[in-house]
């Protein structure tokens, strides 16, 4: 069964699956599931914990011979297997066996934040859709992160308004254990009272981190305020221009083989990234004429000289005129 983390609570409350596997890309979120299942696992007399660590040279026999062992004591056992990398064609053998014929006396639960969008699909995550409990924790998208904070706020004890939520995940963005941290800190400080805008502008940090993904994210999605936002950040964090104006260029190129109707042949990079990037890309196709893309992508082969030093100007200047023109605006956009 796949679950989400919002209806994990429901789930807990009734007796535990023998096997549960936790894999995402947020390690605060998936640390908090986890905690959750073991929690339940200790209320349901599930005494016994044995923590196991596999990389790339585990011992998955190991696990079958732990999981096929007695309790000392006849006791239900919690094995927690937390997972560095893909299972492999020996892993995915065993997880295989165990979720055929799970064993009576064990919950195995384990724990991953190292799977790519692609590793998904594989046939060992889908036979833990249809035979385990497979609990898929996915990060708040940026449109999502407001309401995110909003409900961690309510949960810290913290009366603060929207204006407040929305500071907080704009300064956190992408680093949601910032923002756990900062909502605790701030229940310390507010002491029950009502938190302002003005009071969480000073007592909140810029904690933000960003990628190379979000900024094709941004631009896409036409939000020129949070493209700037986002290459202030990489530039501070020391990415490199030429990876920048790669991304940058990789998405113009795909909005102008764009289609409505992809077909055999259609571009690999069109259906990259699942259903929330090709919804992005949908729009943004439609929103820009293909003879602004095909200006930009000309403005990309500037900025690469620019960047190589060919050409006269700011590396960085260059790439935040061709990403806000990307995401819809005529100039750089500043911000206050």
């Amino acid at each position: 069964m796949k679950l989400v983390p919002q209806t994990l609570a429901r789930v807990l409350e009734q007796p535990l699956a023998p096997l549960w596997l936790v894999a995402g890309t947020e390690p605060l979120l998936i640390g908090e599931c986890a905690e959750a299942i073991r929690a339940a696992a200790r209320r349901q007399g599930v005494s016994d914990r044995e923590v196991q660590f596999a990389d790339r040279s585990f011992d998955w026999s190991a696990l079958r011979g732990l999981t096929q062992s007695m309790s000392l004591f006849g006791d239900r056992r919690l094995i927690e297997l937390k997972l560095g990398s893909k299972p492999g064609t020996e892993g995915a053998k065993v997880l295989g066996e165990l979720l055929a014929s799970p064993p009576s006396d064990v919950i195995l639960l384990i724990v991953t934040d190292s799977l790519d969008w692609s590793e998904r699909s594989a046939k060992w995550i889908q036979d833990f859709e249809e035979r385990g409990m497979y609990l898929d924790v996915a990060a708040p998208t940026v449109e999502q992160l407001p309401a995110w904070t909003a409900a961690r706020l309510k949960q810290a004890g913290v009366s603060a308004g929207t204006e407040v939520a929305e500071l907080i995940s704009a300064r956190c963005e992408g680093n949601l254990l910032a923002a756990h941290q900062e909502i605790e800190r701030l229940a310390l400080l507010a002491g029950g009272a009502p938190l302002t805008v003005e009071q969480a502008a000073e007592w909140v940090g810029n904690s933000a981190r960003y990628g190379i993904f979000q900024l094709g994210e941004a631009v896409l999605a036409g939000d020129a305020e949070r493209t700037v936002r986002i290459l202030d950040g990489l530039r501070a964090e020391g990415e490199e221009p030429v990876l920048v104006l790669w991304t940058l260029a990789e998405e113009i190129r795909t909005l102008l083989q764009w289609t409505p109707k992809p077909g055999k042949g259609t571009p690999g990079r069109l259906w990259r990234g699942g259903r929330r990037r090709q919804e992005l890309v949908a729009r943004a196709a439609r929103r820009l004429p293909r003879a602004r893309l095909e200006a930009l992508l000309e403005a990309a082969g500037h900025t690469d000289l620019v960047i190589k030093g060919a050409r006269r100007g700011d590396s960085w200047d260059a790439l935040v005129t061709l990403a806000t023109g990307l995401a819809g605006a005529t100039l750089p956009v500043a911000l206050p």
